[in-house]
């Protein structure tokens, strides 16, 4: 091993695949004079190197025997191990041949093991070492020292009679320093066989654990083994601080027919920075991040980081219930964190001492995070990922991640994150083009390019490439304990003609549009999260009408398809609908009245969460309150209205920081929400203070009421009570529970106070009690109440047998419970 720098180095340097040992050879076209002089330097050097190999040995010894010189230590007998060879055999010469040598320069060599370390061979046991300017290399065995022949360009060898390969050490002196290492290419592979197997067949459902970078204890010796799946190079080498960013030194071994190479190097430790000098198939070579890296370099820079987690979980209470129902049958409210800009400057421990109180004093039962798998461009929010397995490194490390979803568990907070599988960035340090063809990519440039985001699609068909991605779903949910992944883009992953014009896509095996492989992968992705980690959720973001989406995988529809098996699907259909209709003038909503009511023709198709997200409160969307007509006072009162209309819709909801108190401007990753808006000194605090209030209220209610949430994706859990009042701008229905419960949730979106208003009841309610107002006073509204017990009357109407007159504020929704 060479001296460790003292920083983490330059970007690793291009090679030209030759290296010469220190300063030993000389030009041929150098005349005599300089080849002498060179060469009495060299001799002086070696000398130099051989009695700081001498000293370093007498050092080591520690006065537990007497050192005899170099002639008598050389004639030392093997250590216990070795015996003596048979003496039919004849010697042979130790040094590398002339193919191996070049393919170990040229950094082609598959099997580097096989040929540098320590090998029985006619004559007795052969050493030989590759160490790259090194002057001189000594093996080191007990009482046996012996110094290695130097055989030009950083190549060393040695013939010893011994019998039998004995455990071993190297002494490599440098220019001015000798180091006493351990030989990386005595050991055996780090990979058994059932991995491998695993890995080839594409089912490793612990990828993470097989490839990579692990520190470990390897025969009874601490350092590092690193596994890369390149099946299309022709070599690959370790490069990193502790080589200089040199891997000529330090070539990989490939494991059969899997297209894994592994090397395991004795001394490397947690902290370090590596990546993978590949040779492609061409000869060329390119410097890798790790695909499986656990840790990256803080953007901009691209390395990746050799980790070993050393953190203790506290939120075993959370995991034992976590499961105890499943989660379209329980509350959910989700509050969507840009963790970068949610308070810009906090680091992942910063935050977990802020968010989880901040999230349950507003009774939220989950987070959504994003980004978190790490990306090199911050203004893509994390949705070009380019180390899928390595939180990004801007807020901390690994364990400080786990800290902060350890905290929400223990508040009591559900941890869901952005999930991107659907394609990643062209850099070129990282999964494009990996090993030197297309690899995670499809092979046909028409399927890899994505046409929207100039990204590349995976290669879904591909099992190596599944499995990368079904492992790194299981990977953030059983090491980070995240309880549930967004998955983003589904949509461009579901249809071959995405965003494609006519002859820019190829038909399916059926003729149709469909993208078969990403069918089966989300299928196969959903079934194995599931049956893994129990209580975890998966959520699709997917626009189309696609059937099934929510549906079981081994349950088909009337497509041919079975289910794609998420468990909850983002409603962008409501979405969209809503929020035209709110947009739009009151004196217009009457002609627009079906933009809200339609919903319910499709709400029990899937398992729905309603999605106000970051996407519709940037790049000139606006805020959420700022999409509202009307004055300021009119705008936060739609707002409230709005929210209290959501909370009351059959599905899960989620809404994105900052709307929760009526920020006017769109967000910005830059500068994040506008918290001064809150400031007790601005003069209008008071109005977002209110529409915040409103927000804790409504999660507070909806979370005692099973009304609201426990038969959020049955038929039976809701009914109209007019939803054809378009003249009057008003919606009422009906949430009821598993027994009966009602809840019933009026909306007035028109700017006018309507007294009297009468709807029609269930007779079985002897009283309605008024459990929340967004009209309320301390909301910012104008107070318009329904202060006491409302009784029904005899008198049927809009189909049911009672009916209750109500005042209804304007711009307002109003909940009521039976009292």
């Amino acid at each position: 091993m060479t001296p460790r720098p003292s920083s983490s180095g330059p970007e690793p340097r291009k090679t030209t695949g030759k290296k010469t040992a220190g300063k030993k050879t000389a030009k041929a076209a150098e005349k005599p004079v300089a080849k002498k002089a060179v060469a009495k330097k060299a001799v002086a050097k070696k000398a130099v190197a051989k009695k700081a190999i001498a000293k370093k040995a007498v050092a080591n010894k520690k006065g537990a025997q007497k050192t005899a010189t170099k002639k008598t230590a050389t004639k030392q007998a093997a250590p216990r191990e070795a015996v003596a060879p048979p003496r039919a055999e004849a010697a042979v010469s130790p040094a590398l041949d002339a193919g191996d040598r070049e393919r170990l320069l040229a950094g082609t060599h598959h099997d580097p093991h096989a040929v540098l370390g320590a090998h029985r061979v006619p004559g007795g046991v052969a050493f030989r070492a590759f160490r790259p300017y090194a002057l001189a290399v000594t093996v080191l065995s007990g009482k046996l020292r012996v110094e290695l022949h130097d055989d030009g360009d950083g190549f060393f060898s040695g013939l010893v009679p011994l019998g039998e390969v004995p455990l071993h050490r190297l002494l490599v002196a440098y220019e001015g320093t000798v180091q006493e290492v351990e030989d990386p290419y005595r050991f055996l592979p780090t990979l058994g066989e059932l991995d491998l197997h695993l890995i080839g067949e594409g089912r490793h459902e612990q990828l993470w654990r097989a490839l990579g970078a692990h520190p470990a204890t390897h025969d009874g010796v601490a350092g590092t083994r690193f596994a890369v799946w390149a099946p299309n190079a022709r070599g690959v080498r370790v490069a990193g601080g502790f080589n200089f960013w040199d891997g000529t030194g330090h070539p990989m071994r490939s494991l059969g027919s899997t297209g894994v190479w592994e090397l395991f190097l004795p001394g490397v430790g947690a902290g370090e920075l590596y990546k993978f000098e590949i040779t492609r198939p061409d000869g060329s070579r390119t410097f890798r991040a790790d695909p499986l890296a656990r840790r990256t370099e803080v953007p901009p820079a691209t390395s990746s980081v050799v980790h070993a987690s050393d953190y203790t979980w506290g939120d075993e209470e959370w995991l034992a219930h976590r499961a105890d129902a499943p989660a379209h049958e329980a509350p959910m409210s989700v509050y969507e964190v840009h963790l970068p800009s949610w308070r810009p400057g906090l680091t992942y421990r910063d935050l977990a001492e802020q968010l989880p109180a901040y999230v349950a004093d507003l009774g939220f039962t989950h987070v959504e995070l994003m980004p978190v798998a790490e990306h090199p461009f911050g203004g893509s929010w994390g949705y070009q990922v380019t180390g899928f397995y390595a939180p990004t490194a801007r807020l901390g490390d690994p364990d400080d991640f786990k800290y902060l979803v350890d905290r929400l568990h223990r508040a009591g907070i559900g941890v869901l994150m952005d999930w991107v599988p659907a394609h990643f960035p062209r850099d070129d340090w990282a999964l494009a083009e990996f090993d030197g063809r297309p690899l995670y990519e499809h092979s046909d440039p028409l399927r890899a390019a994505h046409p929207d985001w100039g990204t590349l699609e995976f290669d879904f068909g591909r099992r190596e490439v599944r499995n990368f991605l079904v492992a790194n779903a299981v990977y953030w949910c059983e090491e980070f304990h995240i309880d549930g992944l967004r998955v983003d883009a589904v949509a461009s992953m579901l249809y071959l003609d995405y965003s494609r014009e006519p002859g820019q896509w190829t038909p399916n095996e059926h003729g149709g549009r469909e993208n078969l492989d990403a069918v089966a992968f989300l299928q196969e992705m959903n079934a194995t999260l599931y049956r893994r980690v129990p209580g975890v959720v998966t959520v699709a973001e997917e626009s189309t009408a696609w059937d099934g989406v929510t549906r079981a995988t081994h349950h088909k529809g009337p497509s041919g398809f079975g289910g794609l098996g998420f468990g909850l699907k983002w409603n962008m259909g409501w979405m969209h609908d809503s929020l035209e209709y709110m947009s739009r003038e009151p004196v217009h909503r009457t002609y627009h009245h079906g933009e809200l009511t339609f919903s319910m023709v499709y709400a029990y198709s899937e398992n729905y969460v309603l999605p106000i997200s970051h996407d519709e409160v940037v790049h000139g969307k606006k805020s959420l309150v700022s999409k509202m007509p009307g004055d300021w006072w009119q705008q936060r009162a739609n707002e409230r209205a709005y929210l209290g209309y959501m909370w009351a819709h059959p599905g899960k909801q989620l809404l994105f920081m900052g709307q929760e108190f009526a920020q006017g401007a769109e967000w910005s990753e830059a500068h994040g929400p506008d918290w001064w808006l809150l400031d007790p000194e601005y003069g209008a605090a008071a109005d977002h203070r209110g529409v915040r209030d409103l927000v804790r209220d409504l999660n507070t209610v909806y979370r005692a009421t099973p009304a609201l949430w426990r038969r959020d994706t049955h038929p039976s859990g809701f009914a109209w009570v007019v939803g054809d009042a378009a003249d009057d701008d008003v919606l009422a229905f009906l949430r009821l529970d598993a027994d009966g419960t009602p809840l019933l949730a009026v909306s007035n979106f028109a700017p006018v106070v309507r007294s009297g208003y009468r709807l029609g009841v269930p007779d079985d309610v002897p009283a309605w009690h008024e459990v929340l107002n967004t009209d309320a006073a301390r909301y910012g509204g104008g107070d318009v109440l329904n202060p006491h017990p409302v009784k029904p009357d005899a008198q049927g109407w809009h189909g049911r047998p009672a009916s209750i007159r109500l005042t209804l504020p304007p711009l307002a929704t109003v909940w009521l419970r039976p009292a």
